[in-house]
């Protein structure tokens, strides 16, 4: 039990990705606190994961994460209803397709939002809470890139600019936060099965294509990122940080 009396946050948490890695830290004895604009979805993965530890571990908590408000009133809940705070996996993302010279400001400005600036403020507010109590306990922020963020992609010019500095946000956040003792990392995803790609896995020839870009010869699964996330946030990897992990089925090498 990896996690086992410690507080976790974990933004995006509605589905994919997030939820998956709600319920690892979970199964692991982590109280998880779900972060996301729907609290409909928040509330269906939070009820899943209170009768699977059969305990009350889940607290949706519904916020846009790319408002400072909003992460203003979360890092307060954090502090005051559950006290502390020892892991953070910033998840909240999208896209939407375009060529750069077809996309408009308001795009740039969402993926942007969604993508890059949501983890400067959550982990600027949230990251004060961590701060706040260093001691003995392992503490970590694991941020959630992509692929896209080594290799461009095509007509996602402001998805792979944000995750690019999502890599490199975490490595100064890394400096600044060593000598409190918060480690920080990120994870880059490859091609994985979530509502953001449900679309493209509907197309047959674009499966088929994935495949072939991949070492592996297959789409990946929320569950196989969530536990690389939930090794970087334990203390398995209490002497990395500054660290990007690439999960993306030897999509680069091959």
């Amino acid at each position: 039990m990896r996690f086992q009396s410690k507080i976790a946050v974990i933004t995006g948490a509605g589905s994919g990705i997030g939820e998956a890695t709600a319920h690892k830290l979970a199964s692991e004895g982590a109280k998880v606190i779900l972060v996301g604009r729907s609290l409909e979805k928040l509330e269906k993965v939070a009820a899943a994961i209170n009768e699977n530890c059969s305990n009350e571990v889940a607290f949706p908590f519904s916020a846009d994460v790319t408002k400072e408000g909003d992460v203003i009133n979360l890092a307060s809940y954090v502090r005051e209803t559950h006290g502390d705070l020892h892991v953070l996996v910033n998840n909240a993302g999208g896209s939407v397709k375009s060529q750069i010279f077809e996309t408009t400001l308001e795009q740039w400005d969402y993926v942007q939002d969604v993508n890059l600036k949501s983890v400067f403020l959550v982990s600027k507010l949230l990251g004060e809470v961590m701060k706040e109590r260093v001691d003995a306990q392992s503490r970590a922020i694991v941020n959630v890139a992509s692929l896209s963020g080594h290799k461009a992609g095509a007509q996602i010019p402001h998805y792979s600019s944000a995750k690019a500095g999502v890599i490199n946000f975490s490595r100064a956040l890394a400096l600044e936060l060593a000598p409190s003792g918060v480690r920080v990392n990120s994870v880059s995803p490859g091609f994985v099965e979530t509502p953001l790609t449900e679309k493209g896995l509907e197309n047959e020839s674009f499966v088929k294509a994935i495949e072939r870009n991949t070492a592996l010869n297959r789409v990946g699964r929320p569950e196989e990122i969530a536990s690389v996330i939930a090794f970087a946030a334990s203390e398995d990897a209490s002497y990395m940080t500054g660290s990007d992990l690439l999960i993306d089925g030897g999509w680069l090498i091959k």
